[in-house]
């Protein structure tokens, strides 16, 4: 008897999302200095799960840190 083969499209893979305290330890700037940015809107993109969940793509934060560099 065969194994029955699922015909059901595989849903992409998601991005990977950092939280605020995952990014201000990898830039070494507190997380209130990184909420400072973003409320100011001077730090990296942020993606907002709700009101009370910022996240960040890994890219994002790449990108804003190589236009600061320049």
């Amino acid at each position: 008897m065969k194994a029955e083969q699922s015909t059901d499209p595989k849903p992409p893979p998601l991005p990977v999302l950092l939280t605020s305290r995952e990014v201000a330890t990898a830039l070494q700037v507190s997380p209130a200095t990184l909420c400072r940015w973003r409320q100011t809107g001077h730090g990296p993109r942020v993606v907002w799960l709700s009101p009370y969940a910022p996240r960040y793509r890994p890219e994002d934060v790449t990108k804003w840190l190589e236009r600061m560099a320049a």
